[in-house]
């Protein structure tokens, strides 16, 4: 196959609407913001798929699971990966009163002492929107 052809016929337009509608209901704004959940070439991003290839997308979408093709497996279209971030450097917590026990709840969240600013420029830098609630 020669660089840049498409393996196949275009998808038709009447499965490209049905793609876009089942992406907005995935919870994208579009085929580039879904490209790396659904596991997008930079092509299908564009809008461009193959009719073989709208169809296995359709299908995915329409069974409520959508693994990469080929890219790491995420989760379900609705799952939202969760971010561990170190604090960039390391401080001393504050010294705790001796009659104040570290509940379970504390000790399970690691992500409890670090900064927000600093959760939502991760975020921001792994291409999600933040805002306050």
């Amino acid at each position: 196959m020669a660089f840049g052809q498409t393996s196949g016929p275009p998808a038709t337009g009447k499965q490209l609407q049905q793609l876009t509608d089942l992406v907005l209901a995935a919870g994208h704004t579009d085929f580039r913001d879904a490209r790396g959940p659904l596991g997008l070439t930079q092509r299908q991003a564009a809008g461009k798929f193959t009719r073989d290839e709208a169809d296995a997308l359709i299908a995915r979408l329409e069974a409520g699971d959508a693994p990469a093709g080929g890219a790491a497996e995420p989760g379900p279209v609705d799952a939202r990966p969760v971010v561990a971030i170190a604090p960039a450097a390391k401080t001393r917590p504050a010294r705790r009163a001796a009659t104040a026990p570290t509940t379970a709840a504390e000790r399970s969240d690691p992500l409890r002492n670090v900064a927000s600013s600093v959760l939502a420029a991760e975020l921001q830098r792994r291409g999600w929107v933040v805002m306050e609630p």
